[in-house]
């Protein structure tokens, strides 16, 4: 007679082997139901150690609750939990962090003499202005003196044809309207008078030549601030040979000419933040002297309409009767 366990054994193996006859979906039930059943208790942790170290495993957090209103809480418990959540408390004060990457103007400007760039005699007012010329030459030479302490390789003959072709270049993107690559090499103050009502506008410029090579009359160095924050200001003269004309939106010439050249005659004003190492020397300012003659002014161009003006068919009778006594009194003179 076979054991239990061997009838256990076979009724198993029965119920796991796949059916079709009627006896299918009862014998599938039945094994369904002894598979759920079957539980084997070593699965689990017996060892008590083993429930701390599962408790260990998962982190309680607070959840933070969105609805809650600043009003309900003191300035102590906001100022907690502003701590608790890693937030830095506001302050009692406005003040934010600020970078001065240029002056606000030209500090000591160079006076240009009267009647520089022309042939004229020696008379007595321009004897006077070179004599105040060499009083100014040594504050220059302090400056420049100060420049070199920051930049060793500088040198004003060098720097003056440096400074004429960042002057060319930049006169040259402003034709383009090429406003990225400008603002690398003019301050953040020049920047807006460059631009300013170039919009809607053609602009063809050309440099020609100088006519004197370009020079360096004045230098200057300034504080901002606090002591170490120092900016340099060169002031370079040109007098060159340009031509320039100006088209409105429609193509019309407002200003000058592609064919005239004109000797030109500038101070500009170059300047570097000489404390900050990566500093560059960048167009700044032009320098208008008050003796040069004022500009011309646009050219008005008006709209002309086609449709013909409307004559003035009906006169008055007392024009019309004064227009025919005067025929008459002309017609008895000839007669």
């Amino acid at each position: 007679m076979a054991s239990i366990s061997t009838i256990c054994r076979v009724g198993l193996k029965f119920l796991q082997l796949p059916h079709t006859g009627f006896l299918a979906p009862y014998v599938q039930a039945v094994a369904a139901i002894q598979q759920n059943q079957v539980r084997h208790r070593r699965t689990k942790h017996f060892d008590p150690k083993w429930k701390r170290l599962r408790k260990q495993k998962f982190v309680k957090v607070d959840i933070p609750n969105l609805n809650e209103k600043a009003e309900d809480f003191s300035q102590e418990q906001t100022k907690t939990r502003m701590k608790e959540r890693g937030i830095l408390p506001p302050r009692p004060w406005m003040e934010r962090p600020f970078h001065i990457s240029c002056t606000g103007g030209v500090f000591e400007p160079y006076v240009p003499p009267e009647g520089d760039g022309k042939m004229s005699a020696v008379s007595k007012e321009g004897a006077k202005q070179k004599f105040e010329q060499l009083e100014k030459k040594t504050k220059s030479m302090m400056a420049v003196r100060k420049i070199r302490s920051f930049d060793d390789d500088f040198e004003p003959p060098e720097f003056a044809a440096a400074a004429q072709e960042i002057y060319i270049q930049t006169h040259t993107l402003l034709a383009e309207k090429n406003k990225y690559k400008i603002r690398e090499i003019v301050t953040e103050r020049a920047y807006p008078e460059l631009m300013h009502n170039v919009k809607d506008k053609t602009i063809r410029w050309r440099f020609i030549k100088s006519l004197e090579p370009p020079r360096v009359v004045h230098a200057r160095c300034t504080d901002v601030v606090s002591k170490d924050n120092i900016f340099g200001q060169v002031t370079v003269r040109f007098h060159t040979q340009q031509s320039l004309a100006i088209y409105d939106r429609f193509g019309r010439l407002m200003h000058g000419s592609e064919i005239i050249a004109k000797d030109c005659l500038e101070y500009v004003v170059f300047e570097k933040h000489l404390s900050n190492e990566y500093g560059v020397w960048r167009l700044h300012e032009k320098i208008i002297p008050d003796w040069t003659p004022p500009k011309s002014p646009a050219y008005i161009t008006y709209r002309v309409d086609d449709e013909p003006t409307p004559s003035n068919d009906k006169q008055p009778k007392d024009v019309a009767a004064t227009v025919e006594a005067d025929a008459d009194k002309l017609t008895t003179a000839n007669a």
